[in-house]
C-alpha cells in the first residue's frame, strides 16, 4: 500500500469514533454499534461492553469478531467512493487485575471520556480485540486485504 493510502486508513480508524461490531449469534451474523479505541499500532482495539448486551454474550461463546468503520456519508452521488475498513480478530476480556488493564482503560477513556462512569458499573467489561486480518476499501475499485503488519505501517502515518 502506498503512503497516501496508509494515511487514509489510519485517519479513518483514528477519526471515526463509532464502529460496527460483528459477532456470531447462534451461528448467524449479528451486527451492533460499539465504541472501539485503537491501540497505538492499530493492531488491537478496546471495547467496553455490558455483559447484558447480546454482542457480549456472543463474544463469550465465540471470540471471533469483526469491526467496521466507514467514512460518513458526504451526500455525494456515488456512495461506493466512501472509504471503509473491516478488520477481523479475536476478542478477550481484560481482567481488572491484568497488568495491561490500566493502559487499555486509559486509551479507551482518552477517546471516550464520557464513558468513565460506565467503569463503575458491575456488568461492564473491557475487551481487547487482536487483529488477525481485514479489508480496506479506499473507494470504488481500490480495495485490498490487510494484515497486522499493514496496520502497523499505517499507524506510523
Amino acid at each position: 500500500m502506498d503512503t497516501e493510502t496508509l494515511g487514509k486508513l489510519a485517519n479513518l480508524i483514528r477519526e471515526t469514533r463509532q464502529a460496527s461490531l460483528g459477532t456470531l449469534h447462534n451461528g448467524a451474523p449479528f451486527v451492533s454499534m460499539v465504541l472501539a479505541a485503537p491501540s497505538k499500532d492499530l493492531c488491537s482495539y478496546y471495547i467496553h461492553i455490558s455483559r447484558l448486551a447480546q454482542h457480549t454474550q456472543d463474544v463469550l461463546v465465540d471470540p471471533r469478531v469483526s469491526l467496521m468503520w466507514m467514512e460518513t456519508d458526504d451526500g455525494s452521488a456515488d456512495l461506493q467512493q466512501l472509504t471503509r475498513v473491516s478488520i477481523t480478530g479475536n476478542a478477550s476480556e481484560i481482567s481488572v487485575t491484568d497488568p495491561t488493564y490500566p493502559q487499555a482503560r486509559s486509551l479507551y477513556l482518552e477517546r471516550y471520556p464520557a464513558s468513565e462512569p460506565f467503569f463503575t458499573f458491575v456488568d461492564f467489561r473491557l475487551f481487547q480485540i487482536k487483529v488477525t486480518g481485514g479489508r480496506f476499501v479506499a473507494g470504488f475499485a481500490r480495495a485490498g486485504d490487510l494484515t497486522p503488519s499493514d496496520l502497523r505501517q499505517a499507524s506510523q502515518r
